[in-house]
This record gives structure tokens, sequence and C-alpha cells, in this order.
């Protein structure tokens, strides 16, 4: 069931989304090369806690028999490595990479989502070009994050865009709602069909997450249980911010 936010729930969610957004700030301070991933994690959960929060994916669970819940504050992902990248001392940052962190802020029991890709020291054009058209494809399905238009006019937006582009949407994830559950109703597709799905009301909050990759849109699954990568080792990028559709424009709660 999709959730309408009361005046003082959008306000709680206002807050955490702030936090996540810092959490994210000081996090691109600090990408250089030779930095580690567990480094960062830390620099996130310091923020938070700073600020009164704690890091909702710290102990996130899996789901699955044997797969332990997810160990750290934040999500690092390398290069083809799309999502759910478990940070490590062991994976250090080189001049040349690309890295995705995606990062959910909890306070007063609502959340607040984000997920950026930063480059590490000079990359590729065809890396920082698959950086800027992610960003981008999340604003082009924010011309339709409005009143009256319907979900699958944002996802088709974000879809159409990075094909476009001549890259490719990760198709097995998705964005989702979001408030006092990281994940709630609706799931928000990268592609889709316009003029389907649920009728966008002010008070809705939505997580919109384009997960966009180089080359094929085939993906496999790490032995972590977690990690998600390309099939063929090409570079992928993530961009996401928690959002809410109001009587206008949506307003970004992630980028406050």
């Amino acid at each position: 069931m999709v959730t309408i936010k009361s005046k003082s729930e959008i306000e709680k969610m206002r807050e955490a989304a702030r936090i996540a957004n810092l959490a994210q700030k000081n996090i691109e301070k600090a990408i250089r090369p030779g930095i580690s991933t567990l480094e960062l994690d830390k620099i996130a959960e310091k923020t938070m806690k700073e600020n009164g929060a704690y890091p909702a994916e710290k102990g996130y669970p899996s789901g699955i028999k044997g797969i332990p819940d997810f160990p750290a504050a934040i999500c690092a992902s390398v290069n083809d490595n799309i999502i759910h990248g478990i940070p490590s001392k062991y994976t250090i940052l080189k001049e040349g990479d690309i890295v995705s962190i995606d990062l959910v802020a909890c306070k007063d029991g609502f959340n607040g989502d984000c997920a950026r890709t930063y480059p590490v020291g000079k990359i590729s054009n065809q890396a920082q070009k698959l950086i800027e058209v992610t960003e981008q494809a999340f604003y082009e399905g924010m011309k339709f994050a409005r009143k009256g238009f319907r979900l699958g006019d944002v996802s088709h937006a974000i879809g159409e865009y990075v094909n476009k582009n001549g890259f490719s949407v990760l198709r097995e994830f998705e964005g989702h709602g979001i408030g006092r559950e990281m994940h709630e109703d609706p799931a928000v597709p990268n592609y889709g069909k316009a003029g389907r799905g649920i009728r966008l009301e002010p008070g809705m909050t939505l997580a919109v997450e384009p997960m966009v990759i180089a080359g094929s849109p085939d993906m496999i699954e790490g032995d972590d249980g977690w990690s998600i990568w390309t099939y063929d080792g090409s570079l992928s990028a993530h961009y996401e911010n928690t959002i809410l559709i109001t009587e206008k424009e949506p307003e970004i709660l992630t980028l406050a």
C-alpha cells in the first residue's frame, strides 16, 4: 500500500534526507586514490551519528538463508560493481576508478536514501559520460514526478533517456517508496511504458534511482550474496534521491 505522508512526517523525512546528503558530501570530500571503501564507510556512519541518525543499511536483512545481514553503513560499488558493494579495507580506490556510494540515514523513525557515483582522480571520457547520463536520467524522470502523472511516465522517461545515450538500465533492481521503512510501495522501475502504473499524488515519497550500465544490461551476483556486477565487465553508475510529490514540482529532499 502506498502511504501519503502527513506534514509532520514529511518534516522528519526532510531531516533524515538532509543528513543522508551531508554524509554524501563528506564522502565526496574524502574520495581520492589510495583511500579504502571501509574508510568511506566510517565517514558516513560518523556523520550520521553526529547528527542523531543511524545508517539504516547496516544490519539490513538479506532475507536469504545463509546470507548474513548487510554489514556496513554504505554500499560502495567500484567500476563494474553495479550496486550493493560491501566496503572493505582491501578495496583501495585508484586513479581512474568510479565509485558508487548508496546510503540511507534514519532519524526519528524515517529514512532518507541517496546514491551518487564519483570519479577517482582523472577518469575516461566514457566513464564521465556514464556518470552524467545516469544523473540526467534521474532529472528526466523528475519532469513527470508530478501530481496527476503516472508512475510509468517517470520510469519511461528514465529508460528512454538512458537508451538514447547508448547505455542500458539494470532491470532486476528498481527504486521504491520510502518513509518509515527503507523500502515501501510502490516499486519504481527505470524502464516501462508511459501512462501505466499508479497516479502520483501529493504526499507520496519515493526513492528514484537510475542504475545504468555502459554495456550489456545483464548482471551476475557476487559470492557474498549482496554485490551485483555487470555481466560483461563494463562500467556502471548509480544516482538516487528521495523525492516528495507536491502540488507542483517534486521536492528533492536529499539535495537540501
